[in-house]
């Protein structure tokens, strides 16, 4: 039984994408993206929802059902096998155990593990629509619904990767805030961290946190589930060009004592290049860790927006 790892990240993954042969055709659906980019960063832990029900590979292939009644019910394509309530009964036990995970790069399309636009077939028929989501996929987040999930083939688009890397990180730092024990003074520590990074997403959201940070020396708990909610929530709205910019430029205010009027200009133009889609974000990034490390200032050295994800995943150079 796995536990919270403060020093690993684990991300649940379909087993299909990890190269093993567990599809209904006796295949798999390798991803060289998670073999080769992501497996030296994280701990990958592979879960294939129809072996786990007994399934055998090759197999019937199975697909998502309405029913007359409108339930949803997932049987085998030629709708002899009713599988519904098996996966269901694995995937309640299943994600109860799940508590550990920072993220889950689920395989698109499976009647199982789909996040969105899964086929559903009309009884008795082979015309569907594609408004389903996998049985497994949808207990996952149904119990767990601030874990960050993702379907392997949205996070070819750079600004999905980099929205759904940014929330595995900040959902294990903030276990990492819980497992060390948390206090109202490391709330508002972590608060303080995440403030440009939250302005960059969502400044509506971040107005909300801040009221409940200052609550949380007389209701501690029931502040944390409220705060984290909204945190993951926040950092759900990809960021924009506009809010990147205002983040920066306030960046930028620490420096206005520290800078000479070249080196000013020089960020200032920067900061409007990568606003008016000439420079990618990483450009007035680079200069200002560049000049942070010529004048500290503690306080944005330790703000999460700077590095929010180890620089070898290389996910800020796509915008």
């Amino acid at each position: 039984m796995y536990k919270f790892d403060p020093q690993q990240i684990r991300l649940g993954v379909s087993s299909c994408l990890l190269g093993e042969k567990v599809r209904f055709d006796g295949g798999h659906k390798q991803s060289a993206y998670c073999q080769s980019e992501l497996k030296p960063h994280f701990e990958f832990v592979p879960i294939c929802p129809e072996m786990a029900i007994g399934l055998s590979s090759p197999r019937k292939a199975i697909r998502l059902v309405r029913e007359p009644d409108q339930q949803i019910r997932i049987k085998t394509v030629d709708e002899v096998i009713d599988l519904t309530d098996k996966m269901q009964q694995f995937s309640a036990e299943k994600v109860e155990q799940l508590s550990f995970l920072s993220g889950y790069i689920v395989c698109a399309k499976s009647p199982s593990c789909g996040m969105e636009r899964v086929t559903v077939y009309k009884a008795g028929s082979n015309n569907g629509t594609k408004e389903g989501v996998g049985l497994y996929t949808q207990a996952l987040m149904q119990r767990w619904p601030e874990l960050p999930v993702e379907e392997e083939g949205r996070l070819h688009d750079l600004v999905i990767r980099e929205n759904f890397f940014t929330r595995v990180y900040a959902h294990h730092d903030w276990h990492r805030l819980l497992h060390s024990g948390l206090t109202h003074h490391k709330l508002m520590q972590f608060h303080a961290r995440y403030k440009y990074l939250l302005l960059a997403h969502s400044p509506a959201h971040y107005r909300q946190l801040g009221p409940l940070v200052a609550r949380s020396s007389s209701d501690l708990d029931e502040v944390a589930q409220q705060y984290f909610q909204l945190f993951m929530a926040a950092l759900r709205h990809k960021a924009s060009r506009k809010n990147h910019t205002s983040a920066l430029q306030h960046i930028q205010g620490y420096f206005k004592r520290s800078l000479s009027k070249t080196q000013k200009a020089e960020l200032t133009q920067t900061i409007m290049d990568y606003r008016n889609g000439i420079k990618p974000l990483i450009a007035p990034l680079t200069l200002i860790n560049h000049y942070l490390s010529e004048h500290p200032t503690p306080y944005i050295a330790e703000q999460v927006y700077l590095n929010p994800h180890p620089q070898e995943l290389k996910l800020r150079y796509g915008y």
